[in-house]
């Protein structure tokens, strides 16, 4: 699905930068120019670096319950 729609940015070209490290706005706008023309994709873009984050923190959280 197309996320950012001036730019032609996908969701799926969005997970694989966030996959090769970018972890902020700058860095996703910098690599593909998402959010760089109206901005109305932003908070969908950077909710995609949250989920990297989360997914990142879970298996490390897993198992320490205490």
């Amino acid at each position: 699905m197309f996320v950012c729609v001036c730019n032609a940015v996908s969701d799926r070209q969005i997970q694989e930068t966030v996959a090769a490290g970018a972890s902020s706005l700058s860095d996703l706008q910098a690599t593909l120019g998402v959010a760089t023309c109206c901005g109305c994709c932003a908070d969908l873009a950077v909710s995609y670096l949250g989920k990297r984050s989360d997914s990142q923190a879970t298996p490390a959280t897993n198992g320490n319950l205490q």
